[in-house]
């Protein structure tokens, strides 16, 4: 599905880092404010909006938090991609087009990556996922691609030894929704599960899917775990309604992509997730506080890892304007390969290996309850 790139521009403020604030001109000793300009790209409209407004909501509020420390103004071009390669590759080129933005937070999701990864290399602009997890995007094809959560090698492997150690399937289905997302995981799970001697169906069906009675009908008395590497939370929350309406016991085993606490209710299944419940970290209370107070509460653990994003990028700008520079692409991209924060929103450092991988990576994994609600697994 297509439509009209919705782009707005918000000027909001950045930079909780001393020395940013005001810098001197070293012609005339006057002094000017640090400011610059950056994108954000997102699914703002579409199946997944409520996400994605989830995550610009965390942009705007790590902006506003650092603008109340500070003087540094930083504007925020919006982009909506509706999790779209193509829209996301139209909204790419309206933001590599713009000369004033010099990085960018986002996208959502690890085919949208792919589509822009190579636009983003050509302008030599720096962008930062909070969610994109494909194991494939960092092996040094998109030289200017980073990401702050853990990779699908990671996560991959981890849920396959969950599901083998702790539900002791002998049959399971394992279904890809055609997406580079979906298979990556697939491919990294697979030979987990045939190790283990598990008998193993794997399935494929488009993200476009809504009634899913006919794959539903592939699941036998034997199959115990259906696994879904899925992105949308709707067609999960309906798989397991066709099940039910079957009456077949198969657990769902969800990967972060369905971690979506109001939409995928499902009670027995689990949901992995790249980012713990912030509201269980002491150290967040005052950003949960502000969230809650300006938006609201939020969906689940896709906004913080973009706040996280978002911050790094107000720090390299904040490094940039304490050097004495103009924030350009070139020279943020530069920072951004140093960072090196030793605390964060998330409750782990965040610091870039050689091709842009976060190098402190943990998956948490969920159990939902009887009323819907998301358990975290100790471990």
């Amino acid at each position: 599905m297509r439509a009209n790139v919705i782009i707005a521009v918000t000027a909001l403020g950045a930079l909780a880092v001393a020395g940013c604030s005001s810098i001197t001109a070293a012609s005339s000793g006057a002094s000017k404010t640090c400011v610059a300009t950056i994108g954000m790209e997102a699914p703002l409209t579409g199946p997944l909006g409520g996400l994605g407004q989830e995550q610009l909501h965390f942009t705007q509020l790590a902006l506003a938090m650092d603008d109340k420390a500070s003087k540094t103004k930083i504007s925020l071009v919006q982009g909506d991609t509706q999790l779209n390669p193509a829209q996301a590759t139209t909204v790419t080129q309206q933001f590599t087009s713009n000369p004033k933005i010099v990085a960018v937070v986002g996208p959502t999701g690890s085919q949208e990556v792919e589509a822009i990864g190579p636009l983003m290399a050509r302008a030599g602009m720096a962008f930062i996922s909070g969610s994109a997890t494909a194991t494939a995007l960092t092996t040094g094809k998109y030289p200017t691609f980073f990401r702050v959560v853990p990779n699908d090698s990671v996560q991959g492997p981890q849920d396959a030894r969950y599901v083998v150690k702790n539900l002791h399937p002998k049959a399971l289905m394992i279904v890809d929704d055609q997406e580079a997302y979906s298979t990556g995981l697939v491919a990294a799970m697979l030979p987990i599960f045939t190790s283990a001697g598990i008998k193993v169906d794997h399935e494929s069906v488009s993200q476009k899917t809504t009634d899913f009675s006919s794959l539903v009908a592939k699941v036998t008395p034997a199959t115990s775990v259906v696994v879904l590497p899925w992105q949308i939370a709707a067609n999960a929350q309906q798989f397991g309604r066709n099940l039910a309406h079957e009456h077949k016991n198969a657990v769902i085993f969800g990967t972060d992509g369905l971690f979506y606490p109001s939409t995928f209710t499902i009670s027995g299944s689990y949901v992995s997730s790249f980012g713990t419940d912030i509201t269980a970290i002491p150290a967040d209370a005052a950003i949960v506080a502000a969230a809650k107070a300006k938006y609201g509460s939020y969906v689940g653990t896709f906004g913080p890892p973009v706040y996280a994003a978002t911050h790094v990028i107000d720090q390299a700008i904040a490094s940039v304007c304490k050097a004495g520079q103009t924030p350009s692409r070139s020279n943020m991209l530069a920072a951004i390969k140093k960072t090196n924060e030793p605390t964060t929103i998330l409750g782990q450092p965040i610091a870039f290996d050689s091709h842009g991988n976060s190098v402190h990576r943990k998956f948490f994994l969920y159990k939902i309850n009887s009323a819907g609600r998301y358990q975290p697994i100790p471990g």
